[in-house]
């Protein structure tokens, strides 16, 4: 692993693009992708994802996005904050990042750099397996700091029996393994789900998954490592892309914001010693997330990109009710009322959490986890209902739209007379309902609303997490005081 004395900071998207060749094995539509940045259904995401790291270094935004530390300056999603206004400053660059699309492209490298991030500063909790794992953690974070690394995580295995997942039990038939330690490192084979991002990704973070049960049983899939995608013995299977090659006006988010999801196959892989954070430690897998503080520190970059979106639909919304006037009939006020409720409760979610930033037991500071903890319980019920507002609105007109190519053949004639509404002409009125589509009809738009149903998980053990996390004995007190006053 390089050392974080060669490394240069921030990266443009030449230098992003230009990593993305190294002979990774990827794989989408039944064949082997050559090359991820010319390859249809892959290239303009990746050139998306080169597009906002070249913002890096916009001199506007230099002191929004990126800190400044041993004469080099890095992704402010890597500051560890030492002081509340730290943690303001992460989140306007979280939300910041997420407005370039609308929070349509999730998986922006910030994510993953607030985790990496929280793991190096919490890294001691890391030495309970070994020593060397928190060394190999702060290496890692150095690296992948000083060379600005774009990452991709998995922490799911396949099911093979419903029954045996549900008590914290893998199958050793399709889930990620190890199968041998060497003196070089350990040996896995197996799968695991579901890398966004990953064909786009530089690295690819394994960490566990946070339901094992401390079994002898479990030994084997208890571990957490990093490797680079194009580490040989490293398979990625695309799902079916969203960007099929259609021009912007017509899929104006699926051409932009393809972030495509894979499921990663291990094929025997060496993970070297170097790049291993935890080893056959089931009970540490499983508190690595809370007892590091990552998770916090990653709802708190979610929070900001999910504001950032949830105002996109406001604004998709109002713009809709505004072609055709129905921005002054009342129950369509109403609807979209709903919409702006959504989008204020997201944002008073993120500044209570960042107004009471607070340092943990390390004296690392980080906001205050009850209100991210809500928004990420709440925004998977929020985020269909605004789907639902879409379609509402929207209703037949979400499909009866010309393509592009029609406003210059020869039913153009037709198609600028009777597209058209009272307050936009009608290539205006064809491209705005074009995008209402690909947020709530298209293949991109249901992929958008499937992730957000399940983006950290299913939402009963989230909320039972939640339950149990929260405060409950000062209320239920409260009752019984009442009570007790006869």
């Amino acid at each position: 692993m390089s050392t974080s004395s060669t490394g240069t900071g921030i990266r443009n998207g030449r230098q992003y693009l230009a990593g993305l060749d190294d002979g990774r094995e990827v794989w989408l539509a039944g064949k082997r992708v050559a090359d991820v940045t010319t390859e249809p259904g892959l290239c303009r995401g990746a050139h998306t994802l080169a597009a906002f790291m070249d913002r890096q270094f916009d001199p506007k935004l230099a002191d929004t996005l990126t800190y400044e530390e041993h004469g080099r300056r890095y992704g402010m999603s890597f500051l560890t904050p030492r002081t509340a206004q730290d943690v303001a400053r992460r989140g306007a660059a979280f939300y910041e990042w997420a407005t370039w699309s609308n929070g349509m492209f999730g998986r922006t490298p910030d994510y993953k750099n607030a985790s990496v991030m929280a793991f190096a500063a919490g890294a001691d909790f890391l030495a309970q397996g070994r020593p060397e794992f928190a060394d190999n953690m702060r290496d890692y974070y150095a690296f992948v700091r000083d060379y600005d690394k774009v990452l991709t995580h998995t922490l799911v295995n396949p099911t093979f029996n419903h029954a045996q997942a549900k008590e914290g039990k893998y199958s050793d038939k399709v889930a990620l393994q190890i199968v041998k330690e060497t003196d070089a490192g350990i040996v896995v084979n197996g799968a695991r789900l579901l890398a966004t991002l990953g064909p786009h990704a530089d690295e690819i973070e394994v960490f566990p998954s946070t339901l094992l049960t401390a079994s002898p049983d479990n030994l084997p899939f208890a571990f957490a490592f990093a490797l680079p995608v194009g580490t040989p013995g490293i398979r990625l299977i695309c799902r079916d892309t969203y960007d099929l090659n259609q021009s912007r006006f017509d899929a104006p988010l699926a051409s932009r914001f393809e972030e495509m999801d894979a499921v990663v196959v291990f094929d025997n892989v060496l993970v070297p010693w170097e790049r291993v954070f935890m080893y056959r430690e089931p009970l540490l897998c499983n508190r690595a997330f809370s007892e590091t503080n990552a998770v916090i520190h990653m709802m708190h970059q979610v929070v900001c990109g999910k504001l950032a979106k949830a105002e996109f639909i406001v604004g998709l919304l109002c713009a809709m009710a505004r072609a055709t006037g129905k921005d002054k009939d009342m129950e369509v006020k109403a609807q979209i009322a709903e919409a702006m409720w959504i989008a204020e409760s997201v944002r008073a979610f993120r500044y209570a959490a960042e107004g009471q930033a607070h340092a943990d037991q390390r004296g690392v500071f980080m906001p205050l986890r009850r209100p991210l903890d809500t928004s990420r319980n709440l925004f998977p019920k929020m985020y269909p209902r605004l789907i639902e507002l879409v379609q509402l609105l929207g209703s037949s007109s979400l499909m009866a739209i010309p393509c592009e190519a029609d406003f210059s053949n020869g039913i153009s004639g037709d198609v600028a007379q009777y597209f058209q509404t009272i307050n936009l002409d009608s290539r205006e009125r064809v491209g705005l309902f074009r995008l209402a589509h690909d947020v709530a009809i298209s293949a991109f738009g249901s992929r958008q609303t499937l992730y957000e149903r399940f983006f950290f998980g299913p939402q009963i053990i989230m909320a039972s997490i939640y339950y149990d996390l929260y405060n409950k004995d000062e209320m239920i007190a409260r009752v019984e005081e009442l009570l007790k006053q006869g």
